[in-house]
């Protein structure tokens, strides 16, 4: 029945009224809720212009949704609310799809099979899979190769309708991209760095946990001579021998967000001059001095002007991209019966 109404519809597009009322009398005859647990019993669940969706459809995107809600263990009330939930986000996607998918027969775009082909291989680069791994990742998946490609020149269609009717109308000009540097300074105004240096014996790769205790001694001895004033390079000196190779120096200047955590929060408390405790990590023991905190310059707007316009061309794309189907469905014959 499902399948009649919608050849008849694409066929003969006055008949959209007399389907619609089919339609919800089918709806009205089931009124099961399969999604909840219920019988499942095939009917038509929404309208959209010339075409129907059907429970079965709706179902089926459903499930990879349902099975991770009902592997949470949710109380039965809330499981519910998900379930209901979940269900009008994705009929509202397939609605939308649908609408996509008719502006796309509109316009007669087409993808050949050397665009879909292309856009498969992307996809196997940038995962480093080859035509068997890919394969088998996607039978791992349930999804067949030939399912897979049908998905794929679905995509390419709907991709070469978005950049039709909004890519390749939005600009991003110097001036956008200007304002937005300077509406976000904590992204790409000063920053605080510190100028460190340090001390540390490094760990051999056989290192027995004896020795690792006579490092830790030799280093406390190292710390307090270079409280008491000694210089790094004297300690270095001092304690460097042909068994034991003390070493350090003038590092550079950092980023906290480069650093362990363990030396960032040693460095936080501290003022220039100043040298930390005995920090282990995972290159041997290391003390720290911290040279200076300064306010070093972050990046300049032409080495951030890549990535900004990357940004506020995508954000003005997906704004755009809603706006139109709002648009669409506002234009659009939409009837849902769930």
């Amino acid at each position: 029945m499902i399948q009649h109404i919608h050849i008849k519809l694409k066929k003969h597009p006055h008949l959209l009224p007399a389907a619609a009322a089919i339609a919800i009398l089918i709806a009205w005859c089931c009124p099961t809720d399969p999604a909840l647990g219920a019988e499942v019993i095939d009917r038509i669940v929404a309208v959209v212009n010339n075409d129907l969706i059907s429970l079965a459809d709706l179902n089926t995107q459903l499930k990879p949704y349902l099975d991770k809600i009902y592997a949470m263990g949710y109380p039965p009330d809330k499981e519910r609310q998900m379930i209901l939930k979940v269900r009008e986000d994705v009929l509202n996607q397939m609605i939308d799809q649908k609408l996509t998918d008719q502006e796309i027969d509109r316009y007669k775009i087409t993808a050949s099979d050397k665009e879909v082909d292309s856009a498969i291989e992307r996809v196997k680069q940038a995962n480093s899979l080859n035509d068997e791994t890919f394969r088998q990742a996607l039978s791992k998946d349930g999804i067949t190769f030939e399912d897979y490609r049908k998905r794929t020149k679905e995509h390419v269609l709907r991709s070469t309708l978005v950049n039709r009717e909004i890519k390749s109308k939005v600009v991003i000009t110097k001036e956008d991209i200007k304002a937005y540097y300077d509406g976000h300074p904590e992204q790409y105004g000063l920053e605080l760095k510190y100028h460190l240096a340090n001390v540390m014996i490094k760990y051999s790769d056989n290192t027995d946990p004896t020795t690792r205790i006579q490092t830790q001694l030799k280093m406390q001895e190292i710390l307090q001579d270079l409280k008491a004033g000694k210089s790094i390079d004297e300690v270095i000196r001092m304690y460097s021998s042909n068994t034991v190779k003390v070493q350090g120096g003038e590092l550079g200047t950092f980023s906290p967000s480069t650093l362990d955590p363990k030396i960032r929060q040693a460095l936080e408390a501290m003022q220039p001059g100043q040298y930390s405790g005995i920090i282990e990590t995972d290159y041997g023991p290391q003390i720290f001095r911290l040279l200076d905190k300064v306010n070093a310059a972050g990046k300049t707007i032409e080495e951030a002007s890549a990535q900004i316009e990357n940004k506020l061309y995508k954000d003005i794309v997906d704004q755009k991209f809603a706006k139109w189907l709002e648009e669409l469905r506002s234009r659009s014959h939409i009837q849902i019966m769930l």
